[in-house]
């Protein structure tokens, strides 16, 4: 038991490894909730959200001669998350969702 005084609930991808046995008992055993997002839901991780917004910043339309400067290229719009990307990046990784509450469901 970890003792936090307060319940631990881990978000999950769905990734395979993280539903195996070990991890599951060590869950267990330390009181963890284990939440796995639904598959293919690439807008509720939060890191999916952050990977497209580096792909639209750094490799739409653009060319490097070699992996270096793509490297590069991508570690520095990382290093500017927190400053020159802050402020669009706070609304893009923002969880703000809306719930129905007594939706009917339409038949399709």
């Amino acid at each position: 038991m970890l003792n936090l005084g307060m319940p631990i609930t881990l978000v999950l991808d769905n990734a395979r490894y993280q539903k195996c046995r070990i991890v599951t008992a060590l869950a267990s055993q330390l009181n963890i909730e284990l939440l796995y997002l639904p598959a293919y839901s690439p807008n509720l991780n939060l890191i999916e959200r952050l990977w497209k917004f580096v792909k639209k910043k750094v490799l739409y339309s653009k060319y490097y001669p070699n992996f270096s400067e793509f490297r590069n290229a991508i570690t520095h719009c990382l290093n500017q998350t927190h400053t020159t990307h802050k402020k669009e990046l706070n609304s893009l990784l923002r969880l703000s969702f809306q719930a129905f509450k007594k939706c009917e469901l339409v038949p399709i």
